[in-house]
């Protein structure tokens, strides 16, 4: 999705990726999963096509735990929307045509306030999708989206759901000018495999099953003025897919705070050595991450995780380097992880990458 008609990409973009960085080490990646949703709807050869072009080998795609670079991810999301001409991924019934989602962004333009910019983009996702549909309503402190979704099986209508939602999402933070927290998510589907993707891609206060998918967050939002103009939007959709996801829809403040330190590398210090440089205590570091649904050991093993998909990738070091790059004493305690994490060995997944 670029001003020129590049397509709009998902979470997990992530999803997904040049907001990440740690020298060049990709600071996040995503289920493989997505994945699986984002190409689903393509005829074998262009699924064939598009995997190998991002550098995704096809049979990640059925490994229980696999995952993929973000930035691999990334590229299958758009090259998916230009094979389908369909940013909305084949799943409803008309077709959501490349440059669709930056036409109606720049309709956005011409309202004062963020409840009236929001107004109209569900008024035009209504226009572009005949499948799916949200409304807005603010009620006292709080203001939610919910989703109407009729598109079958089940799994189409998840990945549905998640794509409108992060879209929205995405535009409520372009109009706000900063990342907006959402209170709360109720999801209309059972929770899968990977749930836990979810606490990152919308709130750490989540519920499955729902009657329907829903978002909520600060109701006074909805009159203040919205501080989207041209020139943001070129670099909203300039940065796509990473605006969308990465970006605007990041780990909460005190998660991603131990993720930027642990990506320092050279060091991979304990929680009390970093609440200590924070001027905290322990127990206190310990309490905000479990109020953003996470731990500190949780946050450790994502970032060991997801860097070493990162630095399997680079050839040119061997595994016991790369254990060694993570705070691995030997390569035996991060075969040992990496299974755990994935499913795969770190050699299997290097012969097989991404």
């Amino acid at each position: 999705m670029a001003s020129s008609g590049s397509a709009i990409a998902h979470p997990v973009a992530s999803a997904v990726a040049a907001a990440v960085v740690a020298g060049p080490v990709a600071a996040h990646s995503v289920a493989a999963a997505f994945v699986a949703s984002a190409v689903d709807r393509l005829a074998p050869a262009a699924r064939e096509r598009v995997l190998a072009a991002c550098g995704i080998a096809a049979p990640t795609l059925q490994r229980a735990g696999a995952r993929v670079d973000a930035q691999a991810f990334g590229a299958l999301w758009l090259a998916v929307a230009r094979e389908l001409d369909d940013e909305f991924f084949g799943l409803d019934r008309r077709r959501m045509k490349v440059g669709s989602f930056a036409l109606l962004c720049r309709a956005l333009l011409s309202h004062r306030s963020i409840g009236g910019a929001l107004d109209e983009a569900l008024r035009g996702f209504a226009l572009l999708l005949d499948d799916v549909r949200a409304t807005l309503v603010a009620d006292g402190a709080r203001a939610s989206v919910t989703l109407h979704n009729r598109i079958e099986p089940m799994s189409a209508r998840r990945f549905a759901d998640e794509t409108l939602l992060i879209m929205l999402h995405g535009v409520l933070c372009w109009l706000a000018g900063r990342r907006v927290p959402l209170r709360r998510a109720s999801l209309g589907w059972p929770a899968p495999d990977h749930a836990a993707e979810y606490r990152r891609m919308f709130s750490p206060t989540l519920q499955f099953d729902a009657a329907a998918s829903v978002i909520e967050f600060d109701a006074a939002l909805l009159p203040m003025r919205h501080v989207a103009t041209a020139a943001s939007l070129r670099q909203f959709l300039r940065d796509a897919p990473q605006s969308v996801f990465l970006k605007q829809v990041s780990a909460p403040a005190w998660s991603e705070r131990v993720r930027r330190r642990l990506r320092r590398g050279a060091d991979w210090p304990g929680v009390e050595a970093v609440a200590a440089q924070w001027g905290i205590s322990p127990a206190t570091l310990r309490r905000h991450l479990a109020g953003e649904g996470t731990s500190w050991q949780r946050v450790v093993d994502e970032v060991r995780r997801d860097m070493a998909i990162a630095l399997l990738g680079e050839r040119r070091r061997s595994i016991e380097q790369v254990a060694a790059s993570l705070g691995y004493g030997d390569a035996r305690s991060l075969h040992r992880a990496f299974r755990k994490w994935t499913g795969v060995a770190p050699g299997a997944y290097r012969a097989d990458p991404r």
